[in-house]
């Protein structure tokens, strides 16, 4: 049996594949949005200069770069309602990601620790939700959590409560909306950890004497941090952007830089401001991403 050599070529396109796929599907926009936030506002099409025009050459390239400025991101930084924004979208994420965390451990536990036979189909189970438009799910909790909703009418058939509760366009439906939505992203990552954790580690753990809660503290849940870290970072980082979920959820009150981004998009029609919001968006969410990569990394020398 003979065996084909790759050639050089072959190899070099194959890296080079994702790179290209990256280059243009992220790369590229990118630089777009970042050449719009540096621009200023303009009545016209497009509603921003300056526009880069070559046909003019040199001087076109020139009169392009001497026109951009960091006005938009001065003006973000320095609005309240922004800044306002930007902390509460960190506030929301944040405890929606403690809060998924803590629902989707016990159910990722649970899911590794049930027979292998019964694994797949409460796999299926996690992934399940997928099949339906994100957009419809989110519709169907405002019926539910309606004044005139399924869960008013719930809790009042049991006695609960005498009056409907106000739960519809206030921050609590939105933590309800993202724990929902991003659930799954939680419990695939812990699930992949927590099923590949070498089961006698715990038995040694017993003989040593640990009780069962201690072997989880001192063997399962540090085994399971690359877990942890994965899922929440997949949870926080698109939670700070989220958009639906607040503009159908949540309230007038309720600030966050996905709704404030639509808005001057939108309503406003400053593309050079909600391009800005959007470049600091990712200038933040990039941070947590870098950290875990060398948290990844120095594990990796650590284990080799």
């Amino acid at each position: 049996m003979t065996t084909r050599t790759r050639k050089p070529g072959e190899s070099r396109l194959a890296l080079a594949a994702p790179y290209l796929w990256l280059g243009f599907f992220f790369l590229a926009p990118f630089l777009i949005v970042l050449k719009i936030s540096l621009s200023h506002d303009v009545i016209a099409q497009p509603p921003y200069e300056p526009v880069l025009d070559l046909a003019k050459g040199w001087q076109g390239i020139r009169a392009f770069v001497a026109g951009l400025d960091l006005q938009n991101y001065l003006f973000v930084l320095g609005d309240e309602i922004f800044l306002e924004s930007a902390l509460q979208s960190v506030v929301i994420a944040t405890i929606s990601t403690l809060i998924i965390l803590l629902i989707g451990y016990p159910i990722a536990y649970g899911m590794a620790r049930a027979p292998h036979a019964l694994r797949p189909l409460l796999l299926m189970a996690v992934i399940l939700p997928f099949w339906t438009s994100f957009l419809i799910r989110v519709y169907a909790w405002m019926g539910i959590l309606a004044r005139e909703g399924f869960l008013n009418q719930a809790l009042r058939a049991v006695g609960l409560i005498d009056e409907p509760l106000e739960i519809l366009s206030t921050n609590a439906a939105v933590y309800i909306g993202i724990v929902y939505s991003y659930l799954p992203f939680m419990v695939l990552p812990l699930y992949a950890a927590l099923e590949r954790m070498d089961d006698t580690l715990l038995e040694a753990a017993a003989d040593l004497g640990a009780p069962p809660w201690k072997s989880f503290w001192l063997v399962t849940f540090p085994l399971s941090l690359p877990g942890v870290i994965a899922g929440s970072l997949l949870c926080f980082i698109p939670a700070v952007g989220e958009f639906v979920i607040p503009d159908l959820l949540g309230g007038s009150d309720t600030l966050m830089l996905g709704k404030q981004l639509w808005t001057e998009f939108s309503v406003n029609r400053s593309w050079t401001v909600s391009s800005a919001v959007a470049v600091l968006m990712l200038a933040v969410l990039v941070g947590p991403i870098l950290i875990f990569q060398n948290v990844q990394a120095r594990a990796f020398e650590r284990g080799s």
